[in-house]
């Protein structure tokens, strides 16, 4: 049987019924094969033959970015938890005793991180609204239906729990009107941004619904779609089907007068290599679009400065705007992809001193946190004390966005939870009630 399966497309995807034998080509022994497989029971696996023909190098398999890009590792989840589902798979254990097992442990990884579920959902009356996430006034998130998976997934990926199968984790909505409907109860957003998953794994007409409804809204000024296609399958901007009807919403949408923006995810500079990629950033460009450029900073993936510098300058060369490097989330395998917020801040600092100008739209290393984009400035040392330098690119409460703040300096610390004030008792987003003195 063909490890690859087809679509009318040429889309060929691989998922966890043809790990095991991807594995093998990567060269990997029995045992180490089904600890992989007890990971990919708990978080997600898809690929496709573009990444693993075009993109992954074989010869430097398991140490390839590539690689670690998308196929899970026997060590990303704590050595109890691989043990006890490897043994399960060993067995040929019932498929529901494995899935329970996976379930408990995806419980204990934090799988809607920074107040997605009791936050950032809105609610009319006393109803949530579905598929929506609103965190920041001028912005709204949503979540097409037939957009909640991906040309392939990202073993760091923080919305992970919408892939596993578990439909209480999962974020979704194909209710246009009712999108609508809140958006011109709310004149101040300004912007939506189509996320998912990726929306750019939907066909065109499927997108069209989506996106046409909101160019009649004179209060819309932007319009956003987050993607990782240009990575995994830039095919969809040139040689799909419907590519060119594609290219023509896209120009639609800044005819109507609306900023149109691909939300590129690029991990590593590798993804930018092939020349359809070039081919396929000059067609969106070409439609009035413009393509940013963000992704997180991962510990094994891409955790030098020369990999975000030669990144940087590459995308613009190719056109795009580098906009952020995110820090990996409080979410997930975080423990093994995360790196220390002084490393970040030090890999950031050291790339961006290697770019001109032009590159320096990029901001980072930034939080995507409770209270909002939370930005690492720096190291300092003031009144002799050693500090972070912090500040907010956006927050839920507006008048926090840009106001430095300061956290006692942590060698150790990955996320905005680890830190603790400098120079007060709290930290500006927090109530008075805050008693550090309990933690220190």
């Amino acid at each position: 049987m063909s490890l690859q399966e087809g679509s009318a497309r040429g889309f060929r995807a691989y998922t966890t019924k043809h790990l095991d034998d991807l594995l093998r080509r990567a060269g990997l022994d029995a045992e180490e094969r089904i600890r992989v497989r007890a990971v990919a029971a708990v978080l997600p696996f898809r690929t496709n033959a573009y990444v693993v023909d075009r993109l992954i190098d074989w010869s430097a398999v398991p140490d390839d970015p590539i690689y670690r890009l998308v196929f899970p590792q026997s060590d990303m989840l704590p050595e109890p938890d691989v043990s006890r589902l490897a043994g399960l798979l060993r067995d040929d254990a019932p498929p529901a005793e494995i899935q329970a097992v996976a379930h408990g442990i995806r419980e204990r990884l934090n799988p809607h991180p920074a107040g997605q579920l009791d936050l950032n959902v809105p609610h009319v009356g006393m109803d949530p609204v579905p598929g929506m996430q609103h965190k920041y006034p001028e912005t709204v998130l949503f979540f097409p239906r037939q957009g909640q998976t991906c040309h392939a997934y990202c073993t760091y990926c923080f919305r992970w729990a919408q892939f596993v199968g578990e439909p209480e984790l999962k974020f979704a909505s194909d209710d246009v009107a009712n999108l609508v409907g809140y958006l011109k109860n709310h004149p101040q957003v300004t912007g939506v941004l189509l996320t998912g998953g990726d929306p750019m794994i939907m066909g065109e007409s499927v997108l069209r619904r989506y996106v046409e409804p909101l160019l009649e809204l004179e209060q819309l000024e932007s319009v956003r779609i987050g993607t990782k296609s240009l990575a995994y399958w830039p095919q969809r901007f040139v040689s799909d089907p419907d590519a060119g009807d594609t290219l023509r919403l896209f120009a639609s949408v800044v005819e109507a007068g609306k900023h149109l923006a691909l939300m590129a995810h690029f991990s590593h500079p590798r993804e930018m290599e092939p020349s359809i990629v070039r081919e396929a950033v000059t067609r969106i460009g070409d439609t009035g679009a413009v393509i940013r450029t963000q992704a997180p900073l991962i510990r094994s993936i891409n955790d030098r400065p020369e990999t975000w510098s030669s990144m940087w300058r590459g995308q613009v060369a190719m056109g795009m705007v580098p906009y952020y490097m995110f820090v990996e989330r409080d979410t997930g395998p975080q423990d093994y992809f995360a790196v220390p917020l002084v490393r970040a801040y030090e890999i950031f600092r050291d790339a961006y001193s290697r770019v001109s100008g032009l590159c320096r739209t990029v901001r980072g290393p930034s939080m995507s946190a409770t209270p909002g984009k939370v930005c690492v400035d720096g190291v300092a040392e003031i009144a002799g004390q050693r500090v972070f330098v912090l500040h907010f690119i956006q927050a839920r409460d507006p008048r926090l966005v840009g106001r430095p703040f300061f956290a006692r300096y942590d060698p150790a610390a990955v996320w905005l939870t680890d830190l603790r004030p400098a120079f007060a008792d709290r930290f500006p987003f927090e109530p008075v009630t805050a008693a550090w003195s309990l933690y220190v």
